[in-house]
């Protein structure tokens, strides 16, 4: 039986280090594939015309890698700014649009340059595009500050070049004081300045009990 192994991967981009750690690598080998191809080809004595054999074959699954328990760590000279977990990554290989899908949620904490977390944020779905340098977040977003501040949306994208977080959605924020709501919104990664760009109203904490 093959043992878990822990494999490393650093990308670098500008002066923004990326570093991707997981286990049990899981991925779709071109090989086997080529065999049941073949092996289709076969049990129908060559017959079949070579689009109905590929019918059986999912294109898809030759461009995809499935890694568990996933953990992506931006860092700047050395000082970690970001770390992504997730239990699953899907690396989808497209070459139009290169991307790691997380389909069981994620979960990214912003650090303050130390070891301190000053916000983080969990969604139900997540989607990195590698040439845009975001990812986008969706199904019940809730990022949350040190200072207790807390954005509920189903949509939110993090930019990883402007280190800027948005949405063009409904957001609803609760502070200690007060819950505001609207449409659209704009923040610093780390939650100290932020703005709804379209605000529908403020409710008093007090009086929503």
């Amino acid at each position: 039986m093959l043992k878990p192994t822990k494999l490393l991967i650093q990308l670098m981009h500008e002066n923004l280090s990326l570093k991707v750690n997981f286990k049990d690598k899981l991925f779709y080998k071109r090989m086997l594939l080529s065999l049941i191809s073949l092996s289709l080809i076969g049990l129908t004595n060559c017959e079949n015309d070579i689009n109905e054999i590929n019918a059986y074959v999912n294109r898809e699954d030759l461009s995809i890698e499935k890694t568990k328990e996933v953990e992506l760590i931006y860092s700047d000279s050395a000082i970690i700014k970001v770390i992504v977990n997730a239990p699953m990554m899907h690396t989808i290989k497209d070459k139009k649009e290169p991307r790691q899908e997380f389909p069981d949620g994620i979960k990214v904490d912003f650090y303050d340059g130390g070891t301190n977390s000053v916000s983080w944020l969990t969604a139900k779905n997540a989607i990195r595009y590698d040439r845009k340098k975001e990812i986008v977040m969706r199904d019940s977003v809730v990022w949350q500050s040190k200072k207790n501040e807390l954005l509920e949306s189903e949509e939110l994208i993090w930019n990883e070049t402007t280190k800027k977080v948005s949405s063009k959605r409904f957001v609803k924020i609760t502070t200690e004081d007060d819950i505001i709501y609207g449409y659209g919104f704009e923040a610093e990664e780390d939650f100290t300045k932020w703005k709804i760009l379209a605000p529908q109203g403020t409710m008093s904490v007090e009086n929503n009990y």
